[in-house]
């Protein structure tokens, strides 16, 4: 027969409490990055939503390489999926999210190097600008970065680029402004605009 004191005892719930504190914190921490996540793909226009993988194939079909749609992934372990359309066809590019930041998942051996953001629109905006690149090494560099599965290449793998979004509607031209001037600066506070303008500028940051 064993004995435990009261200090043990008191001890050991304190730890459980702590634990069960903290993890309560990491769960409401999740839920608010998620829902800033969720309210910045709306505002995207290229986010569809429950789109499933046969029906973003059907939309990629005819599109140009690097043409791409984000949608729920259709894996519970994941949230969202990137699909695009790559020189091997439409392809799928599902988001890992971990720890406060989402990441592309890709190949054991890529998937390490892979940087890390707050928002899924900060990711996708990060791939599309380096795709974008005038500079042809640094695009290629993008492309190299991201290496999906694929059956229809000889090393298992397909190099991803992102440049034209497809949007589920066409855009409002007050977006499309507010994307402009996104590109042009980051100081909206500064621009001789109306306070209302202002917030309609940032509550979308992003360049695409």
């Amino acid at each position: 027969m064993t004995c435990q004191s009261s200090e043990s005892t008191e001890t050991l719930e304190s730890d459980r409490d702590r634990r069960a504190n903290a993890n309560a914190t990491a769960v409401e921490s999740d839920e608010s990055t998620i829902a800033v996540a969720m309210k910045d793909l709306k505002n995207t226009g290229w986010y569809w939503g429950s789109l499933t993988a046969n029906e973003a194939k059907e939309i990629l079909q005819d599109a140009s390489e690097g043409t791409f749609l984000v949608r729920d992934s259709s894996q519970r372990d994941y949230l969202f999926t990137i699909s695009a359309m790559t020189s091997a066809g439409p392809t799928n590019l599902r988001i890992e999210y971990k720890h406060g930041k989402f990441k592309l998942d890709s190949v054991v051996l890529v998937k390490p190097k892979l940087k890390q953001f707050t928002s899924v629109v900060h990711l996708v905006e990060h791939y599309v600008q380096l795709s974008r690149a005038s500079d042809k090494a640094a695009a290629a560099a993008a492309a190299a970065a991201v290496a999906v599965a694929s059956n229809s290449q000889p090393n298992g793998t397909v190099q991803l680029l992102l440049t034209r979004p497809v949007y589920t509607a066409t855009p409002a031209l007050q977006h499309l402004c507010r994307i402009a001037i996104n590109r042009q600066t980051r100081r909206v506070q500064e621009l001789p605009l109306p306070n209302r303008l202002k917030d309609y500028l940032t509550d979308y940051t992003y360049h695409v």
